[in-house]
C-alpha cells in the first residue's frame, strides 16, 4: 500500500478523522482538510481543482477534456467482510463490502488518468446494482445514472503524497506527488459507496 492510500478511505476510516455517519465537510472543514494535506489550490490548474472538488461524474469531465471516451480498467473487485468499522459510513465490521480498484484509462490512447479505489456496501444495493457492479466495468458514477437512482455525493477528505507503488499506472516516479480526494454517496439517508479517486499532480495543467 502507497503511502497516499493509507489516508485514502479504508484508513481514514479506521483512525477517526471520519467519526461522524452523518459527515459533510464545510467550506471551512475543507480548508482545514487542504491545508492538513499540504494543498494549495491556487497553484492547481483549474481542470485539477474540478477533479477535487466537482461533485459531477469524474469520467464525463475526463471525456470532455480529453476530447476521447474513458473506460475503465478493472484492477481487482472482491467481496468481503469488512476488518473493521466504518463510522463515516455508518457500518460495522462484518458487514458484506465491496471492494474495487480500477484505473480509469482513454480509450484511444490507452493512457491511465486517474486510480479509484471503492468500497460499496453489499447490502444497501439492489439485486440489480449488485450484478452489474461485480459483472461489469462500468464506472460507479455512469451505474447511478443509468438506474437513475437519486444521490448525495459527500467530499470526506483531500491527500497528498507519493505515488509509490501506483507509479507504474501513471509513467511517473514513486516519488512524485499523486492529489486524491476521498467521497461518500448517499441514497436513501443511507451512506452506500465511499470512493477514493487519485491522480498525478503533473497531469491535467493544460489551459484547454
Amino acid at each position: 500500500m502507497t503511502n497516499l492510500q493509507e489516508h485514502s478511505l479504508e484508513t481514514a476510516a479506521a483512525n477517526g478523522r471520519a467519526t461522524s455517519p452523518t459527515l459533510v465537510l464545510r467550506l471551512d472543514d475543507l480548508q482545514k482538510s487542504l491545508n492538513r494535506s499540504h494543498i494549495d489550490m491556487s497553484l492547481l490548474s483549474t481542470f485539477q481543482r474540478i477533479l477535487l472538488t466537482s461533485d459531477g461524474a469524474i469520467t464525463n469531465a475526463l471525456e470532455a477534456y480529453q476530447l476521447e471516451e474513458i473506460q475503465t480498467v478493472k484492477l481487482s473487485d472482491e467481496l468481503v467482510p469488512l476488518a473493521h468499522d466504518i463510522p463515516a459510513m455508518d457500518v460495522k465490521a462484518g458487514a458484506k463490502a465491496i471492494i474495487r480498484k480500477v484505473l480509469l484509462q482513454g480509450k484511444i490512447s490507452r493512457k491511465n488518468f486517474v486510480y479509484a479505489s471503492s468500497i460499496t456496501i453489499y447490502e444497501r444495493l439492489s439485486e440489480r446494482f449488485r450484478n452489474v457492479l461485480l459483472e461489469t466495468k462500468m464506472p460507479i458514477g455512469k451505474l447511478w445514472f443509468e438506474e437513475g437512482v437519486e444521490t448525495l455525493k459527500e467530499v470526506v477528505d483531500y491527500g497528498k503524497g507519493p505515488a509509490d507503488d501506483l507509479a507504474k499506472y501513471f509513467n511517473v516516479q514513486p516519488a512524485d506527488n499523486m492529489l486524491s480526494r476521498t467521497y461518500r454517496v448517499v441514497n436513501n439517508r443511507k451512506p452506500v459507496v465511499m470512493v477514493t479517486q487519485m491522480f498525478p499532480d503533473s497531469y491535467f495543467l493544460k489551459s484547454c
